[in-house]
């Protein structure tokens, strides 16, 4: 099955596409849906909006709760049409202008351009803020109309009126089929939009060997299938002509891309900045580089040795050597990086023990929990302790050593497995008030977490335990509104709001200059970008990784985030819900069940391949496919089809179900590693607790997927079902805040 890109590696936790963790690549990934009614009383260009209405009397906070249009974004165009052109004939109001606007870029989209000029007509009056993309729309429908001189007109007029607006890109494209001087000018003015990307690749096409358009691509092409193919040509045969900023354009752009071998050997190129040297040797470590990855940590060490990237070199180089130079390595870690110096320590501690000295290992692990006890290395060392001692049988030790996780080190990503495991082994100790409490306690305050759900089963909700969750046929309530873009122009978040997402994104890749070192708001904003243009795993990617902050403005930032409804539902979004929904009735399946296995294999990408040729939404491997066909009848069939595929993956779940009486942990994970391995780990381990069984499977990888398709379940759940969030409210302000400002 396929391994999950980009996404922060905890422990036992699988991985997409063949990516290596964040928390592995330390500074790795650059942080590279639909939601409910965000805050926008802070945006002004909305209020300005508003009181250019002389009509309204509608504040800011109240306009998506009174719109009539915002609403029907979510549906298709054939849902909708009937309801806006309602609205368009009315009197002039906002929804009666952002009708008109939608209906026409509907009617473009389906070739019916004459019927969308009516309705372009004059609007750019009642609707400013929109006016560049009303005069693209109007150019649009000419064209599609057939009325290529009033087309060139309207072209002539956007580049005219909006010259410096990326929306301008569009005109210079449009114009530069008949004059490539306006070509030219598009790449020198929005090198980073959309459609000057496309006149890279056409001339690129045409003479290959034109290097100031293929540092063009590689500064701004990162989501070009192409792009290694790219930065190869670059790298090979232009190398002496590049200069440090190119290299370093290059080298983002491989490590966006997860060729981080060669990401490496750019950086050793770039400018000597701490980032930049260290991920020059953190990419030749991943290349299997030795020397050149020790050289590049030694370098930064003595460069910048008062530096994060400092401290994370020498760490690195102490995993490198022998314990003696690792300790030497360790002892200079700076002490202004207690997370650091911690993780320092006990890997100290550690080589000590290597070196026969026992008693100074213990002194300075002691050390470690007196002085820096709220350090993520901390938190990771008591809970090893605590599994120690549950697997020597000392459970009253491991129940105590899972405690001081759970009291130490409430932020720890161990903090939610410690909770439930209190609770667990409490029960075992027969303390079966304190059970309840720590269930209870992770629900509070680790609402989104697998162990919440697991919590969520013991107290007796009906959530689904794991031999009833498949019969479960929970309701589903969808949002019907989109979030305010946090970051990005006015122009960029009413065309994100009204579903424009193709023009919004195109609009975000000039707008987003800081793609190296992005804010919260804009990485958030990034996401949705993405998300809207159907690239779920990276845009995924870049609102889960938010959780990587470490600066503390950008944690409070996230804090508050993820209190937001829109937060959660860009990390669960719905993509393929009427087909998943089709299919898991006819195999009597639970939808939310096959969404989060769909989540967790693919991220909701219908061609992504993994390294083992297993496709689409949910990873069908090809003599699977041939087989499960043969079962259903389905005598053509394409993996890449999400109808298809869906069909295919729901058949063999339905089957690893019935070879394991509907026990879905069994089934799960079945369809990760194969009935014959789970067939063989019951075997060994027998079955008397389903926790314990998912603890002691030996595949890391299949331990981790278990854990994260039912945490996926889990989070569908109290999201999208009103009775499960309304309960979690009770129990969690974290949960509740989410719920209170999802309503109106």
């Amino acid at each position: 099955m396929l391994k999950q890109r980009k996404k922060k590696q905890r422990r036992n936790q699988i991985m997409l596409a063949a990516g290596a963790g964040i928390a592995a690549l330390a500074l790795g990934a650059t942080v590279s849906t639909l939601g409910l009614l965000d805050p926008i009383a802070r945006l002004p260009w909305i209020g300005q909006w508003m009181a250019s209405d002389p009509s309204s009397d509608v504040s800011e906070s109240d306009d998506q709760q009174t719109s009539a249009v915002l609403p029907l974004v979510t549906l298709s165009p054939g849902d909708r049409a009937s309801r806006l052109a309602e609205l368009a004939a009315g009197s002039t109001s906002r929804d009666q202008i952002r009708a008109r606007y939608l209906l026409a870029a509907d009617l473009i989209q389906q070739g019916r351009g004459g019927t969308a000029l009516p309705l372009l007509d004059g609007l750019e009056q009642d609707y400013p803020l929109l006016t560049p993309m009303i005069l693209v729309k109007r150019a649009q429908a000419y064209t599609a109309s057939g009325q290529s001189t009033e087309a060139t007109a309207t072209w002539n007029e956007l580049l005219a009126n909006f010259p410096d607006d990326p929306v301008a890109a569009e005109a210079l494209y449009a114009l530069g089929q008949a004059d490539p001087q306006y070509l030219a000018q598009a790449i020198r003015q929005f090198p980073a939009h959309p459609r000057t990307i496309d006149i890279v690749q056409k001339q690129l096409s045409q003479n290959p060997n034109q290097l100031p358009l293929l540092l063009v691509l590689a500064r701004h092409g990162h989501y070009l299938k192409d792009i290694p193919a790219v930065l190869n040509r670059l790298t090979t045969q232009y190398a002496s002509q590049l200069q440090p900023d190119d290299w370093e354009a290059i080298a983002f752009a491989y490590w966006e891309n997860q060729y981080y071998g060669s990401a490496g050997a750019a950086y050793e190129k770039a400018s000597n900045t701490p980032l930049n040297m260290y991920r020059a040797g953190r990419g030749a470590q991943l290349g299997e580089r030795r020397q050149d990855a020790i050289a590049a940590y030694q370098q930064v060490a003595q460069a910048f040795p008062d530096s994060e990237e400092a401290a994370m070199a020498l760490i690195k180089l102490a995993e490198m050597s022998g314990s003696q130079t690792a300790i030497a390595y360790l002892d200079r870690v700076p002490d202004q990086f207690p997370e650091k110096v911690a993780e320092a320590l006990l890997a100290k501690a550690n080589a000590m023990e290597q070196l026969s000295s026992p008693q100074s290992a213990t002194v300075v692990r002691q050390s470690v929990l007196n002085e820096y006890s709220s350090a993520e290395a901390t938190a990771q060392y008591r809970w090893r302790q605590a599994e120690r001692h549950f697997q020597a049988g000392n459970l009253e030790t491991a129940w105590q050593w899972a405690q001081q996780v759970v009291n130490e080190n409430p932020e720890s990503e161990y903090a939610p497995e410690a909770g439930f495991w209190v609770g667990k082994w409490a029960t075992q100790l027969g303390r079966e008030q304190e059970a309840r409490k720590a269930y209870e306690y992770v629900l509070t305050h680790y609402p989104e977490s697998y162990y919440a759900w697991r919590s969520a089963t013991l107290l007796g909700w009906d959530v689904g335990d794991f031999t009833t969750v498949r019969q479960q046929l929970p309701d589903v309530v969808k949002p019907t509104l989109r979030p305010i873009p946090p970051a990005g122009s006015a122009l960029l978040q009413e065309l994100y709001q009204l579903g424009q997402d193709r023009d919004a994104w195109s609009l975000w890749q000039v707008e987003f200059t800081n793609v190296m070192q992005p804010t919260v708001a804009e990485q958030f904003t990034d996401g949705l970008m993405r998300l809207g243009v159907g690239n779920h795993l990276d845009g995924i990617f870049m609102v889960s990784s938010l959780t990587n902050r470490e600066k503390p403005d950008d944690k409070t930032e996230y804090r508050s985030l993820k209190q937001k409804p829109s937060y959660w539902q860009a990390l669960y979004p719905f993509p393929f819900m009427d087909t998943i929904e089709t299919w898991s009735q006819q195999r009597q399946l639970n939808p939310m069940l096959v969404t989060a296995l769909i989540r967790q294999e693919s991220r909701f990408e219908p061609a992504i391949e993994s390294v083992a040729g297993a496709t689409g939404l949910m990873q069908v491997m090809p003599g699977t496919a041939e087989w499960v066909a043969q079962q259903i009848g389905m005598p053509s069939y394409s993996v890449t089809d999400p109808n298809d595929n869906i069909a295919l993956g729901t058949w063999y779940l339905k089957y690893t179900h019935q070879e394991y009486s509907d026990n879905s942990l069994f089934a799960v994970a079945s369809y990760n590693a194969g009935p014959g391995n789970v067939a063989d780990w019951i075997t060994r381990f027998g079955f008397t607790d389903p926790d314990l069984f998912v603890e002691q499977i030996p595949f890391p990888e299949t331990k981790g997927y278990v854990e994260l398709v039912f945490e996926n379940y889990w989070n569908y759940l109290r999201l999208y079902n009103p009775d499960v969030s309304q309960k979690l409210a009770d129990y969690s302000d974290a949960h509740s805040a989410v719920v209170r400002a999802s309503l109106p």
